[in-house]
């Protein structure tokens, strides 16, 4: 479940009310006929409110279902991030289906991660590849010419409604899309998400994807593997200096929720990495002070982990990690306490999962830290007033600035 942006608390009228009535009509309906009902009804408003700009409209009503009826929310959620990716489009006298996908690459690095323009040539093998791996015979593409990172995605429903339709224009009409006229700056990190955006379209009813085709779900798993082993050549060029894995394109909500879900370990993983090769220890000489984080009250939901790293021997923090939860994480929060030095058979995990808090100190033993200490009290979502950094909690439960000592190398320096 998405979390709503908290603000301060409104009193939803007119179009914003409507959701609301439409949106616990759908959550209590009984019957799949009356659930397409209320679909119809909701996909028509939301399209009306995303096509003239009234973001605000939806966030309100958002916010309301947040605070007063979680299923309700779930269900405009699903239906707001299903008008503004998909749509219907008319196109020489026939209906269209268009659809937003991501084809999320997890990155991770000592150097700077790259982004931005994608040249003619490297578009046009990608999207050869997304054709002849992924998707169905008969469909159509429109590949975005930029590599994204997170911080240059749509940022509203609005924004997202615009580029899938844009997007699918230029896929039904064969014509290379226009890339966009500026780009937000990336904030630097050592392991971070690129994603390639595309919009594909088919004849109305007509299946967009090879699986759906094919009528055999393991052929999803094949598309996966034939594009990790023709592509991955590709993006590397494109992120010089990185180790990347590729994950299964998909519906772009879906794929960015399991990309942000994957980059977790990675981040810990080239954390280590970096402080071990920056600093010149061993993973032994390190220590991660955990500290679980929040917005609302103790005793409701968690936000996030935040890790912050420290020489064993030293208080200062050197560098941090946010491990942000999902769904329903944070209620499968554990103390940890149940995890062994020998974390047991797949088939045992498989049947115990590990909580959050359990995994991210089964991956700092993994990467060879042995001295880990978490705190139990909870802390503030707090951030730097200066630069907008996380905080990071030290040895003695302080919420500080994670600063690498004055002589060591930048992390975020250029591959040459």
């Amino acid at each position: 479940m998405r979390r709503s942006t908290k603000s301060p608390f409104q009193k939803i009228t007119g179009d914003s009310h409507r959701l609301v009535m439409l949106s616990q009509g759908l959550a209590q309906s009984s019957s799949r006929m009356e659930e397409r009902s209320w679909e119809r009804a909701l996909s028509n408003l939301l399209a009306k409110l995303l096509r003239t700009g009234h973001q605000e409209t939806l966030d309100n009503a958002l916010d309301h279902l947040y605070k007063k009826d979680l299923p309700a929310y779930d269900a405009l959620m699903e239906a707001a991030e299903e008008a503004s990716s998909s749509c219907v489009i008319e196109h020489e006298d026939a209906q269209y289906d268009a659809l937003l996908i991501a084809a999320p690459v997890l990155a991770w690095t000592r150097y700077t991660i790259a982004s931005g323009a994608i040249p003619p040539d490297t578009r046009t093998t990608l999207a050869a590849h997304l054709s002849a791996h992924l998707l169905a015979p008969e469909t159509h593409l429109a590949l975005a010419p930029t590599l994204y990172a997170i911080d240059q995605l749509p940022r509203t429903h609005g924004e997202t409604y615009a580029l899938t339709h844009k997007l699918a224009q230029a896929a039904i009409k064969n014509t290379p899309p226009k890339p966009p006229t500026s780009s937000e700056e990336t904030a630097p990190f050592l392991a971070d998400t690129r994603y390639l955006l595309a919009v594909v379209t088919a004849r109305a009813g007509e299946p967009l994807f090879r699986w759906q085709a094919s009528l055999d779900a393991a052929d999803r798993m094949r598309a996966l593997t034939q594009w990790r082993n023709q592509v991955t050549p590709t993006v590397m060029r494109l992120l010089p200096g990185c180790s990347v894995e590729l994950l299964l394109p998909e519906a772009y909500y879906v794929a960015c929720r399991e990309a942000d879900r994957l980059i977790r370990p990675a981040s810990i993983r080239a954390a280590v990495n970096y402080l071990t090769t920056t600093l010149g220890v061993d993973p032994q000489s390190l220590r991660a002070v955990i500290g679980a984080f929040g917005e609302e009250p103790v005793g409701s939901r968690l936000d996030e982990y935040r890790i912050g790293f420290t020489l064993r021997h030293d208080s200062e923090v050197v560098y941090g990690v946010v491990w942000p939860l999902f769904g329903q994480e944070d209620d499968d929060e554990g103390d940890g306490s149940s995890l062994s030095e020998t974390l047991g058979s797949p088939e045992a995990l498989m049947e115990n999962p590990r909580s959050p808090l359990e995994e991210i100190q089964a991956l700092l033993r993994e990467c060879g830290i042995v001295h880990i200490k978490r705190h139990i009290e909870r802390f503030p979502m707090e951030f730097c007033d200066d630069c907008g950094a996380p905080l990071y909690p030290d040895p003695e439960g302080e919420l500080v600035h994670a600063e690498m000592p004055e002589d060591a190398p930048s992390g975020t320096e250029h591959f040459h």
